[in-house]
């Protein structure tokens, strides 16, 4: 589990489609996670000028590849630990789609992204929810029709890529945890003959959400 606040700026020095190498200065262990633009992906080698993390034929088929190229700069963060503090939302490091990048625009503190989204994770956002872009967790400002727009203060700006990040680039993205687990209850509530909920029921959902 991640909590979408960047740690490192890694640089991609390699990608042959199975295998990530990234120079960081980010402390690392064998088999440790690593969301990599958001991505979790886990370290098969390291050394003091950085890593190499395993790319599975599924992770690279849900990836931006073209933004994981050699001489890319890459958003990194490390798995948290328990006990640590959670200043952002609960990120698994599971791209769920690609969106993207429409525009920008520049505000008196920081900027609007405007973000196009597939269809198929809309009903997954919502006003002033959470949603992971590239591995940062962002507050949705506004949604209309697939746009969403994220108002991006100065400091996210100057801890991450987004400054550096043009019109039509595709966007790692990852809809809320919770977000996904109740849409998975209510569709298999839709699939069950219709009954009153018992109090063990009511409990149970009480504390999922």
């Amino acid at each position: 589990m991640f909590n979408g606040l960047i740690k490192d700026f890694g640089k991609i020095i390699s990608n042959d489609g199975k295998t990530l190498s990234i120079a960081s200065k980010l402390e690392v262990s064998m088999g440790a996670s690593v969301a990599v633009n958001g991505a979790c992906l886990s370290v098969v080698k390291y050394d003091s000028k950085g890593f190499c993390v395993e790319l599975s034929s599924e992770s690279a088929s849900h990836l931006a590849l073209e933004n994981l190229c050699s001489g890319a700069p890459v958003h990194l963060e490390p798995a948290l630990r328990y006990g640590a503090s959670i200043d952002g939302h609960l990120i698994q490091g599971h791209i769920d789609a690609l969106g993207k990048l429409i525009s920008t625009q520049v505000r008196p503190s920081g900027s609007d992204f405007f973000v196009r989204l597939p269809e198929h994770i809309l009903p997954f956002v919502a006003h002033k929810g959470s949603i992971a872009i590239e591995g940062v967790s962002l507050t949705i400002s506004e949604i209309k029709g697939d746009i969403i727009r994220l108002s991006i203060i100065p400091i996210t700006l100057k801890d991450t890529l987004f400054s550096e990040f043009k019109q039509g680039r595709r966007l790692h993205i990852e809809t809320d945890l919770l977000a996904r687990y109740a849409a998975r209850v209510l569709e298999f509530q839709t699939r069950i003959p219709k009954h009153e909920l018992s109090w063990d029921e009511c409990e149970l959902y009480s504390r999922l959400f």
